[in-house]
């Protein structure tokens, strides 16, 4: 099969969608990779590194985009929807039920659409979401930590304290993925940690991993209200498969935030769960709302493109060689690729976003 990998064109997105070591993978099982130039240069792979692999370099996106089978890290934006092709397949990051507007042309131009974010497993665990949603995780309280800096715009609060000043406080909205990583770096910076689930059997999990070292909540809205005037950081970790995040937090609650705190969201790219952040960009990755300090960029990993794409590729390389080896009979030999599907012959095909677009699904 022919395969493409187009150079990624959201603002400072590093990632790649193959790596070399999956380039060569596929070359040997007969498969003819076609990368757009300087694709990989970002997370530190030379278009020579490519040729060694076996792949074929083309110095025009159309050239990479014009394939059975295209494989990306984030969703096409707009200049790129020309290079949708009926019947094409397009295996990357999509979170449609926050874009309309992709929605509407990958319904309109044909193109079979699987999604990284909804490939599950019978365990209903996300196995293509989770290693972006550990990076984004460890990223969140990072970044947190940049932004509570007063010459970034935050209060000038060192979240771990020193002796004889108390340590900042971070507060985790959701107990997922994302948030057990945000968890386990806020502890380890010193931090003290509230997390809040409205899953108890996640509490109580998150309890052998943490003990005492992190107050484990039970998710309410009176329980939001009292926690989150409190905060120094406040992290949105809340997923919901192939729906929009739920708004936990409204204007209100943000407002009775201490100037110079800090909210990173990263359900952004589903929608946000805080009512006053919308998404941003790692040129201008933050703004001033309410005297709080936002950050809302949907694509985190990207900053850490090294690290990120190898993680990716590792979980997403079995799948990749299911479709090459297949095509599009390999959602039938593999369910949870098939849980992927997202978008196929002009109609919405997963059962969260018929819910999100009624008025689209057919």
């Amino acid at each position: 099969m022919d395969i493409g990998v187009p150079k990624e064109t959201k603002d400072q997105e590093f990632r790649v969608g193959l790596s070399p070591n999956s380039v060569r993978g596929l070359s040997d099982q007969g498969h003819t990779v076609f990368v757009e130039t300087k694709a990989g240069l970002g997370a530190g792979f030379t278009d020579e590194d490519y040729v060694q692999a076996g792949a074929t370099i083309v110095d025009h996106p159309a050239a990479a985009w014009n394939r059975e089978l295209v494989i990306k890290v984030k969703e096409p934006l707009a200049p790129e929807y020309q290079f949708l092709q009926k019947g094409q397949i397009l295996f990357t990051y999509l979170h449609l039920a926050a874009d309309r507007a992709l929605t509407e042309h990958l319904l309109d131009c044909g193109v079979v659409a699987i999604a990284y974010e909804t490939v599950e497993l019978p365990n209903h665990s996300l196995p293509l979401l989770t290693p972006m949603s550990i990076i984004a995780g460890r990223l969140s309280v990072q970044f947190g930590a940049r932004f509570l800096e007063r010459h970034q715009g935050g209060r000038g609060v060192l979240l771990g304290g020193v002796p004889g000043v108390s340590p900042g406080q971070v507060v985790i909205l959701g107990g997922g993925v994302v948030g057990t990583e945000a968890a386990k770096m806020a502890v380890g910076l010193g931090a003290r940690v509230q997390i809040v689930d409205i899953n108890l059997e996640r509490l109580a999990y998150l309890e052998t991993l943490f003990g005492s070292r992190v107050e484990l909540l039970y998710s309410s809205a009176s329980q939001i209200e009292a926690i989150v005037p409190q905060a120094d950081l406040l992290i949105g970790a809340v997923l919901v498969p192939g729906r929009r995040a739920p708004v936990l937090v409204p204007r209100s609650l943000v407002e009775q935030m201490r100037p110079g705190s800090v909210i990173v969201d990263v359900a952004v790219d589903q929608g946000g769960c805080i009512e006053t952040l919308h998404p941003t960009s790692h040129t201008h990755p933050t703004y001033v709302d309410a005297g709080v300090v936002h950050y809302g960029v949907p694509n985190m990993p990207g900053s850490v493109p090294w690290t990120a794409t190898q993680a990716l590729n590792n979980s997403t390389f079995p799948y990749v060689l299911k479709l090459a080896n297949h095509g599009i009979k390999a959602l039938d030999l593999d369910p949870a690729l098939a849980k992927g599907l997202n978008v196929q012959n002009h109609q919405l095909v997963h059962p969260a976003l018929r819910e999100v677009f009624a008025d689209l699904a057919k």
